[in-house]
């Protein structure tokens, strides 16, 4: 394809475009919505990570959702969870890259992608349970009204994780395509 070092700066360019549209994709198309725990909203970062990983591969797609979601958090009033949303975009990432890795990398098959993104959902929803759980119990309750109360503010992230498996689904192969013409 192309020399190594034009390659990996074709990469970096390409991991700060994903991060950038990661960050649009919450600051633009966000819902918020009331929950016990946090601040929930609607939004598409997190299908934009799983894009950038399937995309870009572990290492730069990890980049590019940690850093995009990071500085959303940065700029939105959300600092304090900045860390946390970074490392559970980094464990999304690596989930899809684990899953997509056992399947060879083999996308020719349009459930391999599916399921790579209902496993991102499900991941994001137990990270966000047990984020929950954490902030409540800091906040100084019992680790059983914790666990209530971040249960009953998961809703947001079902949500978002049922986007993710919708977004996912949608413009992985366009966007694929439009990858592999453009790396020529």
């Amino acid at each position: 394809m192309l020399n190594s070092n034009k390659n990996k700066t074709y990469m970096i360019v390409l991991t700060g475009l994903f991060a950038a549209i990661t960050f649009l994709g919450v600051q633009v198309f966000r819902i918020p919505l009331p929950a016990a725990v946090g601040a929930p909203f609607i939004h598409f970062g997190n299908a934009l990570v799983v894009l950038s990983v399937l995309l870009l591969g572990f290492k730069y797609g990890a980049a590019a959702g940690a850093i995009g979601l990071g500085i959303f958090d940065l700029l939105n009033g959300y600092a304090s969870f900045a860390v946390f949303t970074m490392i559970e975009a980094i464990i999304v990432a690596a989930v899809v890259a684990t899953i997509f890795r056992l399947f060879k990398h083999d996308d020719s098959k349009f459930y391999v992608i599916l399921l790579i993104a209902i496993a991102a959902g499900i991941t994001k929803i137990i990270e966000s349970y047990v984020q929950g759980v954490i902030v409540s119990l800091i906040a100084g309750t019992t680790l059983q009204v914790a666990s209530i109360a971040s249960f009953v503010s998961l809703y947001a992230t079902v949500i978002n994780s049922i986007s993710t498996v919708i977004l996912v689904s949608l413009l992985y192969y366009p966007l694929k395509k439009i990858m592999l013409k453009n790396s020529h």
